[in-house]
């Protein structure tokens, strides 16, 4: 069951965010789904993606049925706080989104596919929220490995709110930022929907389709 602690809809600032801790959190050995290792090392050639959508719960099941996908993580980023816990992100007091980690095999998928999917999955245009989950965690939200995933990032945003401002939509608020620290969230968290198929999950897309491959296109 999710609950809210109070989140603000405002970002902390580094100074004001909770220090966190040396310890990491503790990580399954193995994908509730795929069977395979939700940390590294992965196999050579694999790629990482890091999005942020709203409730990972939700978010995470998007990306573990997609076909190419070799692992996916719930976790926290985009923040300041190390190794921080649920209750922190959602205090508001860490400055982390929730995200999706998706570790995929880009000789059986590509990023841009999944940018579609990401686009498509939720609603980029709210701010500091995604449907009735209100707070800075719930932001939607990019985190790039290098500049090749940067420029499909902004390409396909560019395109997709092209898309949405004719369906009616305003701007997307999407954060499109470098990838910083990967933090695992809580075991009981990882692969949730799956343990827990009549579980929570606040993911709703626009019903706007978005375009493939958009980067490469000009």
């Amino acid at each position: 069951m999710r609950f809210l602690l109070g989140p603000s809809p405002t970002m902390v600032s580094r100074e004001r965010a909770l220090p966190g801790r040396e310890e990491r959190m503790s990580v399954p050995a193995r994908h509730e789904v795929l069977g395979t290792p939700l940390e590294p090392p992965f196999p050579d050639g694999l790629e990482r993606a890091v999005f942020g959508m709203g409730c990972f719960w939700g978010a995470e099941r998007v990306f573990w049925q997609a076909p190419g996908v070799h692992t996916t993580a719930a976790g926290y980023a985009g923040g300041f706080t190390r190794n921080p816990t649920y209750e922190e992100v959602c205090s508001g007091g860490t400055g982390h989104a929730e995200v999706v980690l998706a570790v995929f095999d880009p000789a059986r998928t590509s990023y841009d596919e999944l940018l579609r999917l990401f686009w498509e999955s939720h609603d980029p245009t709210q701010g500091m929220r995604q449907g009735n989950d209100v707070g800075t965690q719930y932001r939607s939200v990019v985190l790039y490995d290098g500049d090749a995933q940067r420029e499909a990032a902004e390409a396909s945003r560019d395109a997709y709110e092209r898309r949405l401002r004719e369906a009616g939509y305003g701007p997307t608020t999407t954060e499109i930022a470098p990838a910083g620290p990967f933090y695992y969230a809580e075991p009981y968290h990882q692969q949730y929907l799956a343990k827990n198929p009549n579980g929570y999950c606040g993911l709703g897309g626009t019903g706007v389709s978005c375009p493939v491959g958009v980067a490469r296109a000009g």
